[in-house]
């Protein structure tokens, strides 16, 4: 049974026989599956069997969050640290199966820690295409005695090919303006009013200072060690996906990707090994029903942290 929590804490957690009945409701492939098979479904299995059972180019997106080079916990299996060549091998296992799966204009968004991050554009590089590196500040935790605190992540952005989706206004950020100007006809130039404020539509950049980690007031958390933020997901389904495309992340975790995936109108494929996160996966998918709210993401706008 779940612990009785305090009155803020919006933790979703379950108990065993609700983890049980959500992770029924994944598949397990042991054939070469059709999409229509696949469609928005989480995959309960190895990343390395299950990439191999899906059809070819089924995706126009792939957002993958592998563990990082750390020895972790994650449920009932652990991630152990290896000498970095060791680890640029594993990585090279499933990144080899990605291009199949891929349509042609698709794009692959790869996270990473600052220690491993250097070894994902030496071995996706030998498969895509690398267009840029985001890199975003993870304000949380209390940082090392004898070190700097480590607040930044990155995201690696590569293409398959030449031709890619990259839908600019759907990821610029509303950002107050300090000093807005006028025109000479004195309306406003290059800003607008939301209520009280003046603002104005920026392109987004490589750095990323607006992202939330989720933490125990907020829905969406829940008790994954190394959860993405819902808005993190939406500013990359956003650009490099359009309405009914396909989203595959062969890392779900407890469903991130797919939950956004489906709350802006996208399909989905995840991949999970552990099923304490596929029954979270599931239960959050269906939240998402009726729930499409993404916290930092209003009216077709992403707003910059404390707006409000």
């Amino acid at each position: 049974m779940t612990s009785e929590k305090a009155p803020r804490n919006k933790t979703l957690e379950l108990t065993p026989k609700e983890t049980n009945a959500y992770a029924r409701r994944a598949l397990k492939l042991n054939f070469k599956a059709s999409l229509d098979y696949v469609l928005n479904k989480t995959i309960l299995q190895d990343v390395f069997k299950a990439l191999d059972c899906l059809p070819d180019a089924c995706a126009d997106l792939i957002i993958a969050d592998p563990p990082y080079n750390l020895t972790k916990n994650f449920g009932n299996s652990v991630f152990k640290e290896r000498d970095f060549s060791e680890y640029k091998k594993w990585l090279n296992r499933w990144l080899k199966k990605l291009p199949r799966l891929m349509k042609e204009n698709a794009s692959l968004y790869i996270c990473a820690d600052w220690k491993t991050s250097i070894s994902i554009p030496e071995v996706a590089g030998k498969y895509f295409i690398l267009r840029n590196r985001i890199s975003w500040e993870r304000e949380k935790g209390r940082g090392a005695r004898d070190n700097w605190k480590n607040c930044l992540e990155d995201i690696w952005f590569f293409t398959k090919s030449k031709k890619y989706t990259f839908n600019l206004d759907s990821v610029k950020m509303l950002r107050p303006v300090v000093a807005p100007y006028r025109d000479d006809s004195g309306a406003p130039k290059d800003w607008r009013r939301e209520g009280e404020k003046c603002c104005r539509l920026t392109h987004p950049s490589n750095i990323w200072t607006d992202i939330s980690i989720p933490f125990w007031s907020m829905p969406e958390n829940t008790p994954h060690p190394t959860q993405k933020p819902e808005k993190l997901m939406a500013k990359l389904i956003l650009a490099s996906s359009n309405p009914g495309d396909v989203v595959l992340d062969p890392f779900l975790g407890s469903g991130t990707t797919s939950v956004v995936a489906k709350k802006l109108g996208r399909c989905y494929i995840g991949i999970e090994r552990e099923k304490e996160y596929v029954a979270l996966a599931e239960k959050r998918l269906e939240l998402a029903e009726k729930k499409r709210e993404i916290q930092g993401y209003e009216n077709g706008v992403f707003k910059t942290r404390n707006y409000d």
